[in-house]
């Protein structure tokens, strides 16, 4: 995008956060929904599609503008995000990366527009950071396709219009080889959404088990036709890898909220008749968390300009995911004691912000995983022992 319009992009989108969004956190967190107003603004702004391609009505940004948009985004609560990240993140990107050009030209325009929400049908009971040990079957039946399997903590689920369901299609095949993508309308007779789940944090961002019961879709709804047959899991791959730089933008986004904050109060709070902020273990909290927050801005940029250059797809992705996510929740933590027994109420930001980030540290694969992939990635054949 043109310098001058992405700065406009940007500059649109910070104040649309911080005058309409942030006054209303506490509403989002309390009725765990996402008001109409905001999420048609949204639409209009154009946030359902800035990282799918212009031909499709999206914005087409790159990794790198795209983790600038991030930063802005984080600095609320990240249901805001998560409305339409799926549509823009691992949903969209299922068929930018392995749909045909019908199945591109179908839902991508809807898929940007926001007038149809993705969801990512991925994780399941037993299968989570590691999705090639899924067990949900499809098999061909005529001219359809029949899916049975159930899938767990789906993002948008309740709201869904699509599904992009991976099954495994292959039960032969080594386990990453036999999976593919499959394209599912809400509605379809055997799909079923369960009530939403009761989370910790993250309130206004609904997540879901769906059932699938001898859901019938036509060949057409393979992603990528034929040749995507058995192919599901690459395809996954490439979508995570993307998604972990955007979520670890959002995070970094979410630090800067949190130090703000933490400033905020400790520049105001008095104890025994002094600022807090004169203390000096109060300065080490928020100095540390600054730095923290500096570190994770530069790794998150880094990681997205290597991203947009082919140069690292793996290594810097998990890097970023495990650090930011590691970052935002001692950031977080550390602004709970800056505010002491107020930073443990209802009410108070730093609380929600403190539940929020508690989840960063396990989707989009746990730190855990991330330290495997990181590992791996360098060790090669050492680390098989």
């Amino acid at each position: 995008m043109d310098a001058a319009d992405f700065s406009a992009v940007l500059s649109e989108v910070r104040r649309f956060v911080r005058d309409r969004v942030v006054p209303l956190e506490a509403e989002i967190d309390e009725t765990d929904e996402m008001p109409a107003d905001i999420r048609e603004a949204a639409k209009k702004m154009g946030l359902f599609g800035f990282a799918l391609p212009e031909e499709y009505g999206g914005l087409g940004l790159s990794m790198l503008e795209e983790a600038q948009l991030m930063f802005e985004l984080g600095y609320t609560t990240p249901s805001l995000r998560s409305m339409f990240g799926t549509n823009n993140g691992i949903a969209g990107h299922v068929l930018m990366v392995g749909g045909t050009e019908e199945q591109k030209a179908h839902w991508l325009p809807r898929i940007a527009s926001g007038e149809v929400l993705a969801s990512f049908a991925l994780t399941e009971p037993e299968a989570g950071s590691d999705p090639s040990t899924l067990t949900t079957k499809a098999h061909l039946d005529g001219d359809e396709w029949v899916i049975n399997g159930a899938k767990r903590y789906i993002t948008n689920a309740p709201l869904a219009d699509v599904f992009m369901v991976f099954a495994r299609t292959d039960p032969d095949a080594p386990r990453t080889r036999g999976i593919s993508t499959f394209l599912v309308p809400a509605g379809t007779p055997g799909l079923t959404v369960a009530p939403k789940d009761h989370k910790m944090g993250q309130f206004g961002a609904w997540t879901a088990d769906v059932f699938f019961d001898d859901v019938r879709v036509p060949a057409s709804a393979l992603v990528g036709g034929e040749d995507g047959l058995n192919r599901g899991f690459g395809t996954a791959m490439g979508c995570i890898a993307h998604g972990r730089v955007h979520i670890s933008a959002l995070m970094v986004g979410m630090a800067e909220r949190l130090v703000d904050e933490s400033v905020a109060y400790a520049s105001t709070r008095k104890q025994s008749g002094k600022l807090i902020g004169s203390f000096q273990l109060v300065q080490g909290l928020i100095a540390d968390a600054q730095t923290d927050y500096y570190a994770g801005r530069a790794t998150v940029l880094e990681a997205a300009r290597a991203f947009d250059a082919g140069t690292d797809t793996k290594i810097g992705p998990s890097c970023t995911k495990y650090f930011a996510s590691e970052m935002v929740w001692r950031v977080a933590d550390r602004a709970v004691q800056v505010h002491g027994g107020a930073g443990y109420m209802r009410g108070v930001a730093v609380e929600r912000f403190y539940r929020d980030a508690r989840l960063f540290r396990i989707y989009e694969g746990t730190s855990q995983i991330q330290q495997v992939i990181i590992a791996k990635a360098l060790l090669g054949e050492a680390a098989r022992g």
